[in-house]
């Protein structure tokens, strides 16, 4: 789950807590959470297939609209606080044949879109210091507009001819080495005997056809939300100390190839890209980083959080999930490979959210209303116009 952080890291309460629980302890209870989450996936995944066709309908109706897809996937980012929890749910949805891949697709970027929310939010709490907050402001926007541009690129690129969702296919039968059904996956093998226990102990308790589903959609959610939670909050206690000091070396170096890698790294190793950016906002806000050199670390963060879907991907057995959670890879990268190489590019989103940041330092106001309407309203208002 995503972790809003409003400031940087403390190093004495991560180190106080740390001594409480041994690190190799902790590498462990990351796994059993880990496997957690798995199981949370196939409890998902299970539930819907056992639900009425006609709930399951009317539940996503409007998905198949690319807009509707694109903004719903938004909505249930901004209110988990958690692209890796969509995005996973996502997965579990198209493993269960409820969405298909094709409409899953818009629903990915927009979980990817959705996630940058965390960073806006952070920002505001440099409202009341004028140069801080322009510079926080812009820091947390400059993702934004990256994601809102790949968005716009890639969208109607996808739609009219398939790129993100043939190419993830073809990747997907090379490391699979089947378009069939179904794969062998020791991942959904291992998560299989705890899924049937709770299977089996809600027939146990007297639920069955649609109330056992829609227990199972419950719980399964449950795993996976509270899974994310306490693997984020762990694996950032395990690396909180060098996560600035990475930062700080690798920008220091200048080069953007270097930054936009350990993006990835560290996003991978805290499983958040919110903890990756935002704690990016009051470096931001306090002069130590510049918009430049925060921009390529947001880059790979992007990049970083697919991982999560990648292995929800794999537990359901499903090659349709798996080509879902590539084509959420093949995005962020296909972004960067369009916007950062060139210069005139690259600067684009820079402008975009500087511009924006200068607006919302004259007016306070602004910030907080770019925030709800980008994030809460207009989604709203083009979900519901599409049901």
């Amino acid at each position: 789950m995503k972790d809003p952080v409003s400031g940087a890291l403390s190093h004495q309460q991560s180190g106080e807590t740390r001594r409480d629980m041994p690190t190799m302890v902790r590498g462990l209870l990351v796994l059993v959470l880990l496997y957690l989450f798995l199981t949370g996936v196939e409890l998902l995944s299970g539930g819907f297939k056992m639900m009425g066709k006609g709930f399951v309908d009317g539940l996503f109706e409007g998905v198949s609209n690319p807009l509707g897809g694109l903004f719903v996937g938004l909505l249930a980012t901004v209110l988990v606080q958690s692209s890796s929890v969509s995005t996973s749910v996502i997965v579990g949805l198209v493993a269960s044949g409820v969405v298909s891949s094709g409409d899953a697709v818009p629903m990915i970027m927009g979980a990817n879109l959705g996630t940058t929310v965390t960073n806006t939010l952070a920002s505001l709490g440099h409202v009341r210091r004028d140069m801080e907050f322009r510079r926080a402001f812009a820091a947390a926007t400059v993702h934004d507009f990256f994601n809102i541009l790949a968005v716009a690129v890639f969208l109607p690129i996808e739609l009219a001819t398939g790129y993100l969702s043939d190419t993830a296919g073809w990747i997907t039968e090379r490391v699979l080495g089947s378009s069939g059904a179904s794969f062998k996956s020791p991942l959904k093998a291992a998560v299989k005997k705890p899924a049937g226990i709770v299977k089996d102990l809600l027939s146990d308790l007297g639920a069955y056809g649609n109330w056992k589903g829609g227990l199972m959609i419950v719980i399964g959610l449950a795993f996976i939300f509270l899974a994310l939670a306490f693997i984020t909050r762990n694996m950032r206690l395990l690396v909180a100390d060098r996560v600035e000091a990475a930062i700080n070396r690798a920008l220091s170096a200048g080069s953007g190839i270097v930054a936009i890698l350990l993006g990835t790294i560290i996003t991978i190793s805290v499983q958040s890209s919110s903890i990756t950016t935002s704690v990016l906002v009051p470096l931001a806000a306090s002069g130590v980083l510049t918009l430049e050199n925060i921009y390529p670390v947001t880059l790979g963060a992007n990049v970083g959080t697919t991982v999560t879907a990648l292995l929800a991907s794999l537990a359901t057995g499903n090659p349709a999930a798996v080509t879902v959670a590539i084509v959420h890879t093949l995005f962020n990268i296909s972004g960067i490979v369009v916007f950062y190489p060139l210069q005139v590019l690259r600067r684009v989103p820079i402008r975009l959210a500087t511009g924006l940041a200068d607006l919302a330092a004259d007016r306070r106001t602004m910030a907080v209303g770019y925030a709800l309407g980008m994030f809460v309203v207009l989604p709203l208002v083009v979900v519901l116009l599409l049901r």
